[in-house]
């Protein structure tokens, strides 16, 4: 924004585009389900999944084979004409800004399904830069289609450059929806000595002191260990400068599709953080995202609890009080607030959610 009039970045970037959103709407997107629209076979599932799945997205980038692009783009248009989605949201990663394929992605798909696209993914982003020369494009191809609505960019973290200029990224632009923690490619820009996508490692860790006898320390001795979360800086930067913007974080890909108790583990660690949702590789993480992200019926009846315990006391949310020996003020207010909002919000869209969250009762 510098030397930029703060009125000026609510104006559209080009003459007959929507009026760009103020506030980015708080939608349920606890798994966003990853799908290649060339694949005949995984294309036609998609229908099948709408409701099941809050994002379905069509991939164009990385693991489709330069040959397939064109028909991945195809693809999608055809998927996206073709299917209703409903509370499902229709998302796409599209190529690299330095590929040659980028430019197509946009200029076919915003004229040929742009009212039908929820948010855009762009990879590899390395600064305010890359989200400003998306942000012009859209708006002017918006213009020319005659779109109603603007379409929402979310940035992927895959480089060094990209953590360092987050914040930055967070607020390029009032299209900016998200970031998504991107492991593997991120892990080799940094240079970290690992394969693995996502998750933790086992040769990242840190170990108990020697027992002692007579001041003596055995160094023979078995010690236990305990496994460190290489991604906890990054994620929590990230989820800094999200909340700062007013944007969402996600978690990225868990790569070991079997290891589902591990993948449980990282997506209820980025939850804890502060993530709203994981990228689904599997119909199995479908599921887990899904758990994970939506909150327990324990812990909404607990928030109800403290949000109640607040109203009775008046005050307008001060003062403190006393629930189950633990005291509850309007810190714990806002805490508990936000579990009772996301609540609300999942009950809308997933009839089993709303049954349990309905049933919950709040005793005093």
């Amino acid at each position: 924004m510098s030397g930029k009039s703060a009125k000026d970045f609510f104006r559209p970037l080009a003459v007959g585009a929507p009026e760009p959103l103020r506030e980015i709407p708080a939608r349920p997107s606890r798994a966003i389900h990853f799908f290649d629209p060339s694949n005949e076979k995984m294309a036609a599932k998609v229908p099948d999944m709408v409701g099941t799945v809050d994002v379905l997205l069509g991939n164009l980038e990385d693991a489709v084979k330069a040959d397939n692009k064109v028909a991945a783009r195809q693809g999608l248009v055809q998927i996206a004409k073709g299917t209703s989605f409903g509370p499902t949201q229709l998302w796409t990663r599209i190529n690299a800004l330095d590929s040659p394929w980028v430019l197509d992605d946009l200029t076919t798909l915003v004229p040929e399904i742009g009212d039908r696209l929820d948010v855009i993914m762009v990879p590899k982003v390395q600064g305010a830069e890359d989200i400003h020369y998306v942000d012009r494009i859209l708006a002017q191809l918006e213009a020319k289609a005659g779109l109603e609505r603007p379409i929402l960019v979310h940035a992927i973290l895959e480089t060094a450059r990209g953590v360092a200029n987050v914040e930055e990224i967070c607020g390029a632009s009032p299209r900016m929806q998200g970031i998504s923690l991107g492991p593997a490619d991120l892990a080799a820009d940094r240079r970290m000595k690992t394969t693995r996508v996502g998750g933790g490692h086992p040769g990242y860790l840190v170990r108990d002191d020697p027992p002692r006898t007579d001041g003596v320390a055995n160094l023979e001795a078995t010690r236990a260990t305990y496994l460190q979360d290489l991604w906890h800086y990054t994620i929590a930067r990230m989820v800094d400068a999200c909340a700062m913007h007013g944007i969402y974080p996600y978690y990225g890909p868990f790569g070991d599709i079997t290891d589902v108790v591990a993948c449980e583990d990282q997506f209820r660690n980025a939850f804890l953080l502060g993530c709203v949702g994981a990228w689904s590789l599997h119909p199995k993480q479908i599921a887990i995202a899904n758990k994970v992200f939506s909150p327990s019926v324990e812990d909404v009846r607990h928030a109800r609890r403290v949000v109640a315990a607040m109203a009775a006391l008046g005050g307008g949310g001060t003062g403190a009080v006393m629930l189950d020996g633990k005291m509850e003020d309007d810190a714990s207010l806002k805490q508990c607030l936000v579990m009772v909002e996301l609540a609300e919000q999942l009950a809308k869209i997933d009839p089993v959610l709303e049954q349990q969250y309905a049933a919950i009762e709040v005793d005093a």
